[in-house]
């Protein structure tokens, strides 16, 4: 949503129709007392049960200025040791725990490949997928010991893709092989850690999938991270009103699949017009046996 107050419109919609959660951006911000009442407002109209979520992750993504602390990107930090990702963790959490924030779309888990790859680029830990995999998890620890929730993102990978899945989708066609052997790996240490919760990718694995990308993708997000990987978190949408997906499909239909495949929370990150079209198409397919409950079904 716009602007640095809640509408009644948004504030009536978000408790009409029992919104999970809101994504705040710059766009809504403006200072610490600002932001405090409006997430209050917020929880008000959610009865106390919204995530309240932001991309908070240090050096170009960082969706809340002075006084929050601006932290470097996660490349700086991977140079700096281990203790700094859990300290910075620690104190960004506190940080957005105290303003009311409780899930940060963040570490990023994507193994950064390709220099050609402007969308992630520094914001990953690196090319070593090691060092991606404990830094991310030293991250991790820090944002849930300082009071909020961490989401790696984007599963299973977006850092070997030279197009931006906010204009465009990405197509990789990395063998299985070549996924354990990098991609998947600070996934699978961030599983193993217990990570809470995950995003999936708007990049197609053709040697999956080659129909759907990784975001709306059965054989992806339930066959491999549901039933072979065992996750059994949380596991989110990116927005899938980035162009990726809206210039292949209606957002509606983009949701369905979304949840079909397995997510437990998608992202329709501004207008509203679009939200209540997919509420409304998500509610007349609820009892018609097109929307299959939280994604878990056999793999086929």
């Amino acid at each position: 949503f716009e602007g640095t107050k809640a509408s009644k419109d948004l504030l009536d919609f978000i408790n009409k129709e029992n919104i999970g959660g809101v994504i705040l951006f710059e766009r809504n911000w403006q200072s610490i007392k600002q932001l405090k009442s409006l997430i209050h407002d917020l929880q008000q109209a959610g009865n106390g049960q919204l995530l309240v979520c932001v991309d908070q992750e240090g050096g170009r993504v960082l969706r809340f200025k002075k006084p929050f602390t601006r932290f470097p990107c996660m490349l700086d930090v991977a140079k700096a040791g281990k203790d700094e990702a859990y300290n910075i963790g620690k104190k960004l959490g506190e940080e957005l725990s105290d303003a009311g924030i409780n899930v940060n779309f963040a570490p990023v888990l994507d193994v950064a490949t390709n220099v050609y790859n402007q969308v992630i680029g520094d914001r990953s830990f690196g090319k070593d997928p090691l060092i991606v995999a404990e830094y991310g998890v030293e991250l991790m620890r820090g944002l849930i010991d300082g009071g909020v929730m961490p989401c790696g993102k984007h599963f299973p990978g977006h850092g070997d893709t030279d197009l931006d899945s906010h204009l465009e989708l990405p197509h990789l066609s990395h063998t299985r092989k070549r996924l354990d052997a990098c991609e998947l790996i600070p996934f699978k240490k961030a599983i193993e850690n217990k990570i809470p919760a995950l995003m999936t990718a708007h990049v197609v694995y053709s040697s999956i999938d080659n129909k759907y990308p990784a975001s709306l993708s059965k054989k992806i997000v339930n066959n491999l991270l549901r039933n072979e990987l065992k996750y059994d978190g949380i596991i989110f949408s990116d927005d899938l009103l980035m162009k990726a997906i809206t210039n292949q499909m209606k957002i509606e239909e983009a949701a369905l699949l979304a949840l079909n495949a397995g997510s437990d929370m998608i992202l329709v990150c501004k207008d509203m017009d679009c939200q209540k079209r997919v509420i409304d198409r998500l509610h007349n397919v609820a009892y018609t046996g097109e929307l299959v409950s939280r994604g878990r079904y056999p793999p086929r």
